[in-house]
Formats: structure tokens, sequence, C-alpha cells
């Protein structure tokens, strides 16, 4: 009981939510590109390694800054788990990660490595600067050239698809902090969402991804049909809305409508570049 306890501790602590999408989300996209069904077993094997270590390494850094703040929903800070547990599987799935990578190709291994270096960068201190929307940036904008240089020949992807991913992690920084600003401020953390603070925030939060689904819908190889253009419009609605919502809510609630919000025109915007096949290199 004590082993199943602590098991799902640890789930929790690896930040689920993201960890799932973006696995799903980049395996699918390899798919799409052309890799095969059993190529694509190591793509989803790398992410989500890179992923729960990233998660797993952002709980473990803010064990000490969860318990002064009385963070009871972190398995960390309420004792489910301890640090020491969780440092240790961070640092088990990065060095799964490495080869599962490497795994992939060269080159597009080293690309995902740079995807979770920069989740790390984050973890460990980016976050808590102006530039903490950089290591997102960096990060998602990697994930193409990892998909697109270990499809045959190795072609470079193609750049509408880099600055789209670039652009959704930088909205998915801003929708995930837009939460915890105050509690954050309190903590000392003083992020470019921090910074610019909640007001701002809830107006910037559902640019990046639409200026993403702006250089989306018109990339080649031709325009996007109604139904996708429709859900782009509504999901963007969506995304606007939960960001509102987020700002308005009072009380002991941590609303998570804008992340949630800006994974599903992440979603949307993959269902677009599915579509597209191999035209991402």
């Amino acid at each position: 009981m004590r082993a199943a306890r602590s098991a799902a501790a640890l789930a929790r602590a690896c930040h689920p939510l993201p960890t799932v999408a973006v696995t799903v989300l980049v395996t699918a996209l390899a798919a799409s590109a052309g890799r095969s069904a059993p190529d694509c077993v190591p793509v989803a094997a790398a992410v989500l390694t890179g992923q729960l270590s990233v998660g797993w390494c952002n709980d473990a850094v803010d064990a000490r800054r969860d318990l002064r703040a009385g963070r009871t929903d972190k398995p960390v800070a309420s004792g489910a788990v301890t640090a020491r547990t969780v440092w240790i599987a961070a640092w088990t799935a990065l060095a799964l990660c490495v080869p599962l990578s490497l795994a992939c190709g060269a080159l597009a291994g080293a690309a995902h490595l740079v995807f979770v270096a920069a989740g790390w960068a984050y973890d460990l201190g980016a976050k808590s600067t102006v530039w903490s929307w950089l290591p997102y940036a960096a990060g998602f904008g990697a994930l193409p050239a990892f998909v697109a240089l270990g499809l045959p020949g190795r072609p470079w992807p193609a750049w509408w698809a880099t600055g789209a991913a670039a652009l959704l992690g930088v909205g998915a920084h801003l929708a995930d902090a837009l939460p915890d600003i105050g509690a954050d401020l309190r903590a000392g953390v003083r992020g470019l969402p921090q910074r610019i603070g909640p007001r701002g925030v809830r107006l910037l939060v559902p640019l990046p991804p639409a200026v993403a689904t702006a250089l989306l819908v018109p990339a080649p190889p031709g325009a996007a049909g109604v139904l996708a253009r429709t859900a782009v419009a509504v999901v963007v609605a969506a995304a606007l809305g939960g960001a509102v919502a987020a700002g308005t809510r009072t009380g002991r609630s941590r609303p998570r409508g804008p992340f949630t919000a800006v994974v599903a025109v992440a979603a949307v915007d993959v269902a677009l570049l599915l579509g597209r096949g191999a035209s991402i290199g």
C-alpha cells in the first residue's frame, strides 16, 4: 500500500496533463509526417521520459517554496512523497530520455534534447527571470525539428511549423502561470507573467496561439477547409474566454481554463499539421 501511494504521488508530481498532452501530440505529428508505427515508438518513449523528467524536476525544485506556501495540492509539499524520491525519478527519466532521443536519429535526438534542456533550464531558475518565456519558445520551437530531422533525408522543418510551435510554447507559459501569479509573487518568483501582472497576462494569453493558428491555416500545401477554420475560431475564442474567466474568479479555486484552452488550440493546430503530412519538413 505504501509503494502504491508513493507511485500515485509520483504520478501527480510529474504534471500529468501537459506530460500526456505533449507526448500524444508529438507522436501524432511524427506519424502524420511519415514515420512508421515502429518508428513512432521511440518518439513517444523519448518525449514521455523527457516530460516526466521536466515535471519531476519542477516539483523537486519547488518543494521548499510549495511547503512554505501551504500547497497541499503538491505531493511533495503535502508529504505524500519526499523531494529526494522525486529527484531520483527526475534524473532516472532524464537518463532514459537521452538514449531514447538519440535512437530517433542523431540530429532529431539532439533537437529533442534541446526541448528537454529548455524545460530543465526553466525549472532550475529561468522561471524567476524576465526571460521565463524563452525556454518555452526554444523548447517547443525545437519539436518540429525533432519530427522532421527523423525523416528520410533529414529535412529541416518548415519555418511556419517552427514559428507556430514556439508561439504555442509561449502561450502555454502565460496560461499556466496566470492562476498562480499572486502566490508566485509572494514566493519571490518574478518571471515575465508575474512582472506583467494578471490583467496584462489575461490580455496577452490568447495572442500567441492565435498568431500560431494564423501561421498554420494558410500554410502549404493549400488552404485549410471551412471546418478547420471554424474549429480554430471556436478554440481561439475559448482561449480568450478561459483567460477572462481565470482573472475574474475569486476564492480558493485555482482555475485551469487558460492552460486547458491553450492545449486545445495546440490540438487543433496539430490537426492542421496532420492534414499536411510530410510538408512539415
